[in-house]
């Protein structure tokens, strides 16, 4: 047996009363659950989370080994009726997640020290509270969870549900989340509630390193329950596990301890078997603690959870909450139905300007406090046949490329050591509404799930880069634990300079499309841009004033208007000082510069569609791309007339060649002509 690698079940030697089965409960129909001695570890029959246990003195709780041999089902008739509701005792366990963390052992379990035993690796349940601080976000730890549910797409998911579910006992709300994967067997499920047991070797999966189900549902609530279902080897089995920080606490265990029960059903007659481990006392002490400490007081209610899920998947019940510093609930149900936020975190601001309203709108801002904003953008691409379902309504994917304009792909290839990983594509662009929005940055995905959302690289007092938007899938990089950011290695390192680099270098060149002062074109071309934007012929729907979008810093981080610009405003307002130098510049919520004295202006730009802005936007773009063809065809023409005197001076050459041609062959001839007088001539002498 490797080390860890079962799940140990605790039992007791002693002869004391044994809890009552099952079958006695339905018998006898008591009013309430049979009652537990959690202080008494020796009384119990749990599952603790690791390892092999130490030998015993005969005597006292010794723990029994878990045995090779296949469980024993034994039929035992599920009691139909339902006892009332039993309050908890007040617990002493504190709401509030970050000051929770406080655990006091009530006695050591002396069979950690036996001499002569073997020796065993133990975790105090404090361990449950500090590892599940690496989630420092409510929302980092549901995508844990739906990140479970996406990797069982490979064994049929076809759906994970995340809804509110009210707690039986207390009627506070819990966190269900539910899936109809493949499930797990019994020894799956031990596996999954012990740590650093992960099945997920490929790089198909996005989790793997067995920690994640812990963490997550340990940050959301102090307790979960698990009911899961599997049909391996044509066996239909349900498990349910418990893992309850509560239990723990108020029984003061020194170790971490996981009651769990097993059931074989038989579809036939819709009944279910106990699966026993090793013996009827250790199950029923297992159930007796579920029954306890877990929303359902019979053991009839536990297995009705199953009655809803079908032949195979798994259902996930996080309860008693965390709160907030404020002491209110970390997860807020009721200011949206169809949706989960995250309490506080939404602070809304009451405005008519269309500007702030866009902005506080836009998934940039949402899946800060909005579950179905975070989770629409949470994968790159959601398989076709998957549905994720937040509280009755499916979830809408959200692709951030769709919302960019002057689209860019760039290529990148990271390096280190010499060697070449895999190429990246990045998309980048400006988002549609900008400069209006105030949105930029990248969002990073690794293997299709979203790590960095609106990873702002670039960072300067001057708002170059506002704006650009860019989206990859940076699998080259590691993500941390908590899946919410990245190990910062070499490579990170190298990928964040690349992605300013190209921030500055797709804003040099698309800036003025958005309406910058781009001074990386030629002079002409911005003189036709401060034309187009600060002309009277613009419409009235346009901003007088521009950015300047390349400034080099200084001691003057404030963009300015350029000098030429300056003064066309200066010589329209008798009431500005002479000097452009004199002018105060501020931002007003279009994100440009303007005068003091341009209040009134900037008041009623603020009133100003934004749709009509981006049709100005689109047409001072098309009107500068006239101006260019213009100034081009222009050139053509001057080219052509070059072109055309050139064949005229060719054509009178050649039209001297031509005469000189035809005096040549009169010569020529008149010279053939006189040669044959001669020889006539010389003839007719020797004849004489």
């Amino acid at each position: 047996m490797s080390l860890g690698a079962e799940v140990i079940e605790l039992s007791s030697d002693e002869d004391e009363e044994p809890v009552p089965s099952t079958t006695a409960l339905a018998l006898h129909a008591p009013s309430s659950p049979p009652d537990v001695k959690p202080h008494l570890l020796a009384d119990v029959d749990v599952k603790p989370l690791l390892l092999p246990p130490p030998l015993h003195p005969p005597g006292y709780g010794a723990l029994v080994p878990v045995k090779t041999e296949e469980p024993v089902p034994v039929p035992v008739p599920v009691a139909t009726l339902t006892p009332p509701p039993r309050a908890l005792p007040p617990p002493r366990l504190c709401r509030q997640f970050w000051k929770s963390g406080d655990y006091v052992v009530a006695r050591r379990n002396p069979d950690a020290d036996v001499p002569g035993g073997r020796n065993r690796l133990r975790i105090n349940p404090k361990f449950l509270h500090s590892n599940a601080t690496s989630h420092k976000w409510a929302f980092g730890a549901i995508a844990e969870l739906l990140d479970n549910a996406i990797d069982e797409v490979n064994n049929g998911a076809t759906f994970v549900r995340v809804n509110k579910f009210k707690n039986p006992r207390d009627g506070n709300p819990s966190l269900l989340v539910q899936d109809d994967g493949g499930g797990m067997d019994p020894e799956a499920l031990r596996r999954c509630m012990s740590f650093g047991f992960s099945d997920k070797q490929s790089d198909a999966f996005i989790g793997q390193y067995g920690n994640g189900f812990k963490t997550s549902t340990m940050r959301l609530g102090a307790d979960v329950i698990v009911f899961t279902q599997n049909q391996n080897n044509w066996v239909p089995t349900r498990s349910i596990g418990l893992l309850s920080y509560t239990f723990l606490m108020e029984t003061g265990c020194d170790d971490v301890l996981v009651p769990t029960v097993d059931y074989q059903y038989d579809p036939t007659t819709t009944s279910y078997v106990q699966m026993l481990r090793h013996d009827q006392k250790l199950f029923s002490s297992n159930l007796a603690i579920l029954l306890k400490w877990s929303p359902f007081a019979s053991e009839a209610e536990l297995l009705k959870q199953f009655d809803d899920m079908g032949d195979h998947g798994t259902k996930i019940i996080v309860f008693n909450l965390w709160f907030n510093d404020d002491g209110d609930m970390e997860l807020d149900f009721n200011s949206d139905k169809k949706d989960i936020l995250i309490t506080g975190a939404h602070k809304k601001v009451k405005t008519n300007n269309p500007e702030k309203i866009a902005a506080q709108n836009y998934v940039s801002t949402r899946l800060r406090y909005s579950l179905r904003a975070y989770a629409s953008i949470l994968y790159l691409h959601v398989p076709d046949t998957f549905r994720i379902i937040l509280r009755g309504r499916d979830v809408e994917p959200h692709n951030i490329v769709n919302d960019l304009m002057y689209r860019e792909c760039v290529l990148y290839k990271p390096q280190i050591a010499g060697l070449t990983e895999s190429s990246v594509i990045t998309t980048i662009g400006f988002v549609k509404g900008a400069p209006d929005i105030d949105v930029q940055g990248f969002n990073v995905y690794h293997k299709n799930r979203l790590i960095s959302p609106f990873w702002k690289v670039a960072n300067n007092s001057y708002g170059k880069g506002r704006g650009v938007v860019g989206i990859l899938e940076a699998n080259f990089i590691k993500p941390t634990h908590d899946k919410q950011d990245f190990e910062k290695s070499v490579l990170y390192q190298r990928l964040e300079i690349r992605l300013k680099e190209m921030t500055y270098e797709y804003w040099d060149l698309h800036c003025h499309r958005v309406g910058y002062d781009n001074k990386k074109l030629p002079k002409a071309t911005r003189a036709i841009n401060r034309a187009n934007h600060m002309g009277g012929s613009s419409p009235i729907s346009a901003p007088p004033r521009l950015l300047a979008a390349d400034i080099p810093t200084s001691s003057c981080g404030i963009p300015r208007l350029s000098a030429s610009a300056a003064r066309e405003k200066i010589n329209s307002l008798d009431s500005l000082s002479k000097s452009p130098m004199g002018l105060k510049r501020k931002f007003n919520s279009f994100s440009a510069m303007a005068g003091s004295a341009d209040q009134d202006g900037l008041d009623h730009m603020d009133k100003v569609d934004v749709s009509q802005r981006k049709r100005f936007n689109e047409y001072k773009t098309l009107t500068l791309e006239n101006d260019k063809l213009r100034n081009e065809c222009l050139q053509y023409e001057e080219s052509e007339k070059q072109l055309v005197l050139k064949r005229w001076i060719l054509i009178r050459h050649f039209g001297t060649l031509q005469r000189i041609e035809l005096e040549l062959d009169y010569i020529v001839q008149h010279v053939y002509q006189l040669f044959g007088c001669c020889i006539n001539f010389l003839f007719k002498l020797l004849i004489l």
